[in-house]
């Protein structure tokens, strides 16, 4: 993902011109104790089936297909990752919060379910 932006420029005359380039960082993954994650029951857009949904990851993308392939295992279910948030299919929010409390993340419940 280390695509470059031009900075600031929109056009130059100068036949010398060479462009400067920002690259986007990906953010570092930080350790599990320094981490707050969300776990919630969402039903909206799929029918009326519930998922769990894991949001406030910080880091790779790849770190967090590697925790969503964890959970997916653990809950013996399907899932996904996408737009920096993990869904689990069905409600699995207890045993959730319990394998990422163990796995060292501090956990907060969403929602009332």
């Amino acid at each position: 993902m280390g695509r470059k932006n031009k900075k600031y420029i929109v056009y130059s005359t100068d036949p010398n011109f060479d462009f400067e380039f920002e690259d986007d960082l990906e953010q570092e993954t930080l350790e599990p104790g320094e981490q707050k994650l969300y776990v919630s029951i969402d039903r909206k857009s799929r029918a009326g089936k519930e998922v769990t949904l894991i949001e406030g990851f910080i880091g790779t993308e790849e770190d967090l297909k590697e925790l969503g392939k964890i959970l997916k295992s653990k809950c013996g279910v399907g899932g996904t990752v996408k737009n920096g948030e993990v869904l689990i299919q069905g409600n699995f929010k207890e045993k959730i919060v319990t394998i990422l409390t163990a796995m060292g993340y501090s956990v907060k419940t969403k929602g009332g379910n």
